[in-house]
């Protein structure tokens, strides 16, 4: 039998509430700033069908996104998400967009997600450099403990993109949402800790730098 430690034998973190203002993260390539409905048409233009295909919901109109920032503003208000606008940094032309949500201030932990691009950022370094700027954020600035990522069972592309960066598979939550009008979805979980963080660094900062 495997003997449990004692309170006093586990690690221990500060209890500090987590707080995740507005903010602008700046990359080579890509700026992430706070969304907003001013960038509802040109995320709007970017809406295809296709690139929600694993997305809890489909963007096709500019109510549509219109709703999706709407929501995403009223839960920042909340203090439980912070979502971006991914833009170009050499035009400023919006790329798709990303977020901190489920953000649990007493236990100092938050999940990166949301994310969608446009077509034109796809198998570039876009997404790599946006989960570096996030994730560098969420440990080095917000000092958080955890941070979660998640995305369906079967999408095969995303999964690989997150194994890739080194997070740890923490298994699948079957049956776990509906989406795109009741869809049954089972998620895959993955976690990246405070201490993995500086591997997970390193290797992102390597595949950044090629």
């Amino acid at each position: 039998m495997t003997s449990v430690p004692l309170d006093s034998e586990r690690p221990h973190r500060e209890l500090v509430p987590l707080i995740v203002p507005p903010v602008t993260l700046e990359g080579r390539d890509v700026r992430l700033a706070p969304l907003g409905l001013e960038h509802a048409p040109a995320l709007t233009a970017l809406c295809e069908e296709e690139i929600f295909t694993h997305f809890s919901r489909v963007l096709r109109t500019r109510e549509d996104v219109e709703a999706f920032i709407s929501s995403a503003l009223s839960a920042a208000g909340r203090g439980t998400e912070q979502a971006f606008v991914v833009l170009e940094k050499t035009t400023g032309e919006p790329l798709g967009s990303t977020r901190y949500l489920d953000i649990q201030r007493d236990n100092r932990t938050l999940e990166i997600g949301y994310t969608w691009l446009g077509r034109r950022a796809w198998r570039t370094r876009v997404n790599t450099e946006c989960k570096y700027l996030l994730l560098r954020h969420a440990f080095e600035q917000l000092q958080v403990m955890r941070v979660q990522l998640k995305t369906d069972r079967y999408n095969a592309r995303s999964r690989a993109a997150i194994e890739r960066m080194g997070a740890t598979f923490e298994g699948i939550l079957r049956n776990h949402m509906l989406v795109r009008g009741g869809v049954v979805r089972d998620s895959a979980y993955y976690g990246v800790i405070d201490t993995d963080w500086p591997e997970v660094k390193a290797r992102l900062e390597g595949f950044l730098q090629r």
